[in-house]
């Protein structure tokens, strides 16, 4: 192939559209062009693949790799971590460690294809830990939080409908490659009723300074309720490139994204009690009525990134480091979050139209950065940049309500300047980093400080301090509405946090991590005193603690692995909402079986979190809001799962919530919104080193 990167392109250009998603098994009129896009999709790797060169990666070393990447059951590495050939490699110089991934701030850990109860949990939709996190019965709506964090860095308000971002990829999201031999990640998933989750995903370097990926998350799920199927993609295309003598150095990625959920608002009052009551008549949950069907929303993105440094100095040896590089980042978004409903229904309160509603609203935001970095082995490493954002959040008309006009913009243009620090020193990692808005409309700042020190090669201590000052999101300041309640214009303070936080990381002690954090002018979501839900904000200050412990206790082939989140909030006002008490702990035996060609690992999974005040959902904004009228929780969840792993294969299976029928039908993941029943799902994560 004279020229792959017209397969990129094309790849690109084919349309993400959850209506006509990529999903084979799913039976309806667009079936036949989606697989023809799998097919399109898998020849386009498998052609670019035989572009790339194979005879001698590039890299040897370990130097960089981030610490806690286990390569234990690894089929490319012998026990003790020496090499060994693999026939699934072309290559035979290539090793494990050759394959680096590589984040937003380049930080380089590698590929890892170990079996590890760690896997386990984070194979779901997210991909991620969701231990403070509780899902809704459908794969890919949203979580109700169970905890919060409030460290901060960012001096830009978010753009709102905050419950389509848990699978919202963002810049930090993004990894860039480098490959010895080309790789390719297949990831599936079963999901609720007529639908899967597939993540493919495919990087190759066309030389050692040159790498390109493309990957794509497609899920659909109609789900066991009345209308809640749910529709999503995320396409991402990055490249990696950078100059023989590395002075140049440019990562960019291109994304491309689409979240829809069709939207019930939940069961009606009258079905929470069918549903409760654990009937069999009431066990087809399709017939359980819920309070409308004919509603959806949906929230698209696309992004373009580049990052890009060139080193003015780059002197590096065994006695001297002294290198001055300038850096420039440059990130354009495109975001809209649309919601539409065919009859306007009084769940909403009143409209100013009977049929047809729509709530369209727009962010586009390009945001430049500048950086100098110095590097010196005495003076540390330090770093002045200067920002400027321009944003334009909105809709296309004005409204006026009881005489008063709601604008249809809020848009500007911030400057901001910032800087970082950070010195090794022994066994001490001083590093702290700050910014502020200095010019614009939004006034914002914030301040990050942490001291660390590794006592042992296996106790670390850190501690860390953080100060923000940051506008409310934009939707709390805007927002318009075919229905009435749902229209304002806020000029909310700026809300400030602080926050101390200490940590210890130990395999042998425990992972042990406390904060304490001081909340001024919290603006959140809640319910007036005519039941409509909008943004308000809390006068009083709010402090809260965490405490979170992570042990995992080992005999033999055994291990016991826990996690236990201790929390505390003092608010008069009830605004802030988590349980007292999270926990999930691990039972499970792991071992080798078929004389070592498998690796096995099979347990049982207990999840609890205490009753509390369960924050409601709200669909036409598609935000979580504070009710203090329902306690929920207090209700346990059993998963049994068997795993396995045969070389770069992981086969996973999953009982979930055994324990649905004998322990009463009173689990919810919001007000009114139940959690998942009794469901068995299988899966697998595939890695293909060509």
């Amino acid at each position: 192939m004279k020229n792959p990167l017209r397969y990129f392109l094309f790849l690109a250009k084919i349309p993400i559209n959850v209506k006509h998603y990529l999903c084979l098994g799913f039976k309806n009129k667009y079936d036949l062009k989606n697989k023809i896009i799998l097919v399109v999709f898998l020849l386009s790797f498998s052609v670019i693949a035989n572009a790339q060169k194979t005879k001698n990666p590039e890299l040897r070393t370990k130097d960089g790799v981030s610490q806690g990447v286990g390569v234990v059951n690894d089929t490319l590495q012998r026990r003790g971590g020496k090499s060994t050939s693999n026939k699934n490699i072309k290559n035979k110089d290539a090793k494990i460690t050759d394959y680096l991934i590589i984040s937003q701030a380049r930080d380089t850990t590698y590929v890892d294809t170990t079996l590890t109860i760690k896997k386990e949990y984070k194979y779901n939709y997210l991909r991620q830990d969701n231990f403070e996190l509780m899902p809704f019965s459908n794969l890919g709506q949203t979580y109700n939080t169970l905890s919060y964090n409030f460290e901060g860095t960012s001096l830009m308000p978010e753009f709102g409908a905050r419950a389509r971002h848990f699978n919202f990829m963002e810049a930090e999201d993004i990894n860039y490659y480098h490959v010895p031999t080309p790789l390719t990640e297949l990831f599936y998933k079963t999901a609720f009723s007529q639908g899967q989750l597939i993540d493919a995903f495919f990087t190759v370097n066309t030389s050692k300074q040159f790498n390109l990926s493309a990957a794509y998350k497609g899920m659909r799920s109609l789900g066991i309720y009345q209308h809640i199927l749910t529709s999503t993609g995320n396409f991402r295309l990055t490249t990696s490139y950078k100059t023989k003598n590395n002075r140049y150095i440019a990562n960019a990625h291109f994304v491309s994204q689409d979240l829809l959920n069709q939207e019930n608002g939940g069961l009606t009052d009258e079905s929470v009690v069918f549903f409760e009551s654990g009937d069999d008549e009431f066990k087809d949950r399709g017939v359980l009525e819920v309070n409308f069907e004919d509603a959806e929303n949906i929230l698209k993105g696309k992004r373009f990134y580049l990052n890009h440094s060139y080193a003015i100095v780059n002197q590096n040896d065994s006695v001297a480091k002294n290198n001055l590089n300038v850096k420039h980042i440059m990130l354009f978004k495109d975001k809209n979050y649309t919601f539409d409903q065919t009859t306007a229904n009084d769940f909403f309160g009143n409209s100013f139209q009977s049929r047809l509603l729509r709530d369209r609203v727009t962010l586009e935001e390009l945001h430049n950065q500048v950086q100098l970095n110095y590097s010196n082995n005495i003076v540390g490493d330090l770093q002045f940049n200067a920002s400027h954002n321009n944003y334009n959040y909105g809709y296309n008309k004005i409204v006026i309500l009881n005489g008063n006009t709601i604008t249809n913009r809020l848009k500007g243009d911030v400057v901001a300047v910032g800087g970082k620090y950070k010195k090794k020193i022994g066994g001490f990692l001083i590093q702290g980093e700050l910014g502020i808005n200095v010019a614009g409309d939004l006034d914002g700042n914030y301040v990050k400080g942490e001291a660390a020190y590794q006592i042992t090669d296996d106790i670390k201590l850190a501690a860390q301090i953080n100060h923000s000052s940051k506008a409310p999101n934009y939707n709390t300041q805007l927002n318009q509405s075919a229905y009435i309640n749902y229209n304002w214009q806020n000029n909310f303070n700026n809300v400030e946090t602080q926050q101390l936080a200490f940590n210890l990381t130990s395999s042998k002690l425990a992972n042990i991590t406390v904060d304490a954090s001081t909340i001024n002018d919290y603006v959140y979501f809640g319910k007036d005193e005519l039941g409509a839900v909008k943004p308000f904000q809390n006068d009083k200050s709010i402090t809260y603690l965490r405490v979170k412990a992570n042990k995992e206790i080992k005999y033999r082939n055994f291990a016991l692995n826990n996690t236990v989140m201790y929390q505390n909030v003092k608010d008069d006002n009830n605004t802030l909402n988590v349980p007292e008490l999270v926990t999930r702990n691990t039972l499970y035996y792991s071992n080798h079986v078929f004389k070592k060609a498998m690796y096995l690992q099979t347990g049982i999974t207990f999840n609890y979190f205490t009753e509390y005040n369960m924050n409601g959902y709200d669909p036409l904004l598609a935000e979580f809001y504070t009710q203090n009228d329902v306690k929920l929780g207090g209700f346990p969840r059993l998963d049994f799962f068997i795993n396995a792993k045969v070389r770069q294969t992981r086969i996973y299976l999953k009982a979930e919530h055994i324990n649905a029928a004998f322990t009463g039908y009173k689990y919810y993941s919001a007000p009114n919104t139940p959690y998942r029943d009794f469901a068995v799902r299988f899966g697998l994560v595939w890695n293909f080193f060509l």
